[in-house]
């Protein structure tokens, strides 16, 4: 655990010196801004009210789930792999009395705090948004929701975030597995439209699964059903990641 909480935090100051975190961070608060532009622009230029304060972080959500949020988790996956590799610091990482299997799961922890975090970050100033701009139609269920639905969106983008780390100890390239990435989901969302009984086998159609659990009428066997395929999905890509990156040659 020593060696594990030293490559931890090694890896955690590498992340936040990471220019990728800042544009992160700017995109992500672009993406509230201009949602909030454009649903006050609607209410007050034709008189119609878009959504309330509890729902506009989930139409944030919907948006920026399928954009920002598994575009920079990719850029930040490819990094802490390809890029290190590259730049040979991933050698000096490896000399350090630790495991490759502690450096791998400090990597991956790394990663899924990043995730995370930025899905904290826009949920509070989305929420802070609706709430400043409709404070009326605010309810303490609403809240519960919205949170729920942050909390739910982790886990379908960290699955994806760990297929691209498979793909990162594949592929030596960085650039060639950002385009393979971005093929991935291309692929994986057209797929889970073509084949919608078996969409849940593509985990970017679960990226709005949180509708199942705030609806009126919760769907337990469908919930009950992708949770076992995250879980699972989760731990063949993490152990598959490992694999590789264990018998890669640094």
């Amino acid at each position: 655990m020593a060696g594990f909480k030293a490559a931890f935090l090694n890896e955690a100051v590498k992340l936040m010196k990471k220019k990728k975190l800042l544009a992160a961070v700017i995109l992500s608060t672009l993406a509230v801004m201009i949602g909030q532009l454009a649903v006050t622009t609607i209410k007050h230029g034709l008189g119609l009210r878009v959504v309330g304060s509890v729902e506009f972080p989930i139409v944030v959500l919907q948006f920026f789930s399928y954009t920002i949020l598994p575009l920079f988790a990719t850029f930040v996956a490819i990094d802490m792999f390809n890029g290190e590799a590259s730049n040979n610091t991933m050698k000096l990482t490896l000399l350090r009395p630790v495991s490759r299997f502690g450096v791998f799961s400090a990597k991956v922890l790394n990663l899924a705090l990043f995730i995370a975090g930025n899905l904290l970050f826009v949920m509070l100033i989305s929420m802070l948004a609706g709430f400043i701009f409709n404070p009326s139609t605010a309810s303490l269920s609403g809240v519960f929701k919205v949170i729920a639905s942050y909390v739910l969106t982790f886990f379908p983008v960290f699955v994806f975030a760990l297929i691209v780390v498979v793909l990162a100890n594949v592929i030596q390239g960085g650039l060639a597995v950002f385009f393979l990435s971005i093929l991935v989901f291309i692929a994986f969302n057209f797929l889970g439209i073509a084949f919608s009984a078996y969409s849940s086998f593509f985990v970017t159609s679960m990226f709005d699964w949180y509708f199942l659990w705030i609806s009126e009428s919760m769907n337990y066997f469908k919930i009950i059903r992708q949770v076992l395929i995250l879980a699972s999905c989760g731990m063949m890509l993490f152990t598959t990641g490992f694999y590789l990156f264990d018998r890669k040659d640094i």
